[in-house]
């Protein structure tokens, strides 16, 4: 997509609030969009606006795609993907660049958007990558930006979803209320995390998971709150 494309208007990030259920935030550009012109992938500041780093920069968000991959996750497909990934050293080289692809593209987003590097997150991608797969919804957010051949579980991923939806039709008709006001308060867990320092989302984690204790090396992300 070329800037204007890319760039988000006003009714973009109503869909966007829409379709997620909450009030859309730190949305930078549009990753990709259905043939419509609905926003498909919101990408999303590697830095969040209360400060927290956000490592999952192509977030998928529209409901028929997020639904689909929904079904291939219970279904199994990561653990077959990651076993896959265990004996297959070509396909695991062809992940590991899609890990630095995304690494790439984080950091060129982050200087378009005039946030700059974010150290807390250099190295670390997302859904998983490079040696696992933990998040399908991540690697075909990832391959919508990107385009094919770039992520090559998230584009293996697109062709298990494609009796649910593909490329070249628009599935945006009732996916999300359009008749309603949009979502104006956010529910989501992510908003109990907002303004705390480090140590205290890391405690926070602790808590939760029964991770390491503040000071024990641990890092809580945008991904993690």
């Amino acid at each position: 997509m070329d800037n204007a494309q890319r760039t988000p208007t006003p009714q973009d990030l109503d869909t966007l609030s829409r379709q997620l259920g909450r009030p859309v935030r730190d949305v930078v550009e549009i990753g990709a969009r259905c043939v419509c012109g609905n926003p498909l992938v919101a990408t999303t500041a590697p830095r969040l606006g209360n400060g927290i780093p956000f490592p999952t920069t192509f977030y998928l968000t529209h409901p028929v795609i997020t639904s689909a991959v929904s079904r291939l996750e219970a279904a199994g497909v990561m653990t077959e993907m990651t076993e896959r990934l265990a004996r297959d050293p070509e396909l695991a080289a062809a992940y590991r660049s899609a890990h630095e692809a995304y690494l790439q593209a984080r950091s060129e987003i982050g200087a378009r958007s005039g946030i700059g590097d974010v150290p807390e997150i250099a190295g670390v991608s997302a859904g998983g990558m490079p040696g696992r797969v933990k998040c399908l919804h991540v690697l075909v957010g990832h391959s919508l930006a990107a385009g094919p051949g770039v992520n090559p579980l998230g584009d293996e991923a697109l062709e298990l979803i494609a009796q649910w939806w593909t490329r070249d039709r628009c599935y945006c008709e009732g996916a999300w209320d359009v008749q309603s006001e949009a979502p104006s308060k956010d529910l989501s867990r992510h908003t109990r995390t907002q303004g705390l320092s480090q140590a205290d989302l890391d405690a926070k984690r602790a808590a939760r998971q029964g991770g390491p204790r503040p000071g024990d090396g641990g890092t809580m992300t945008g991904e993690d709150a």
